[in-house]
């Protein structure tokens, strides 16, 4: 069995989105309230696609490693945490 745990996360590209896009953000303020976890994470997908697909360049070898790397994320996890943040609070 290949573990692939990244410091408590699904995996490497879920704790690195976690830490460098929504880490410290007001997750609410950004995305608007959200009463259920699958659409908080549909909301975060989307937030973190446009982040890569803004930015315009000659080609898209680079914006097309960014999304794949994405589809690596497990964004129901990174919902799944802020939503219990922001019920404890």
């Amino acid at each position: 069995m290949n573990d692939t745990k990244h410091n408590g996360w699904t995996n490497y590209a879920t704790w690195r989105v976690n830490l460098e896009i929504f880490d410290g953000m007001d997750i609410m303020d950004y995305l608007g309230p959200c009463d259920d976890v699958r659409t908080l994470a549909d909301r975060m997908k989307e937030f973190a696609e446009n982040i890569i697909t803004d930015y315009k360049s000659e080609t898209n070898l680079a914006q097309d490693y960014a999304l794949a790397f994405l589809s690596d994320v497990n964004w129901y996890e990174i919902a799944k945490h802020y939503h219990n943040e922001t019920e404890e609070a």
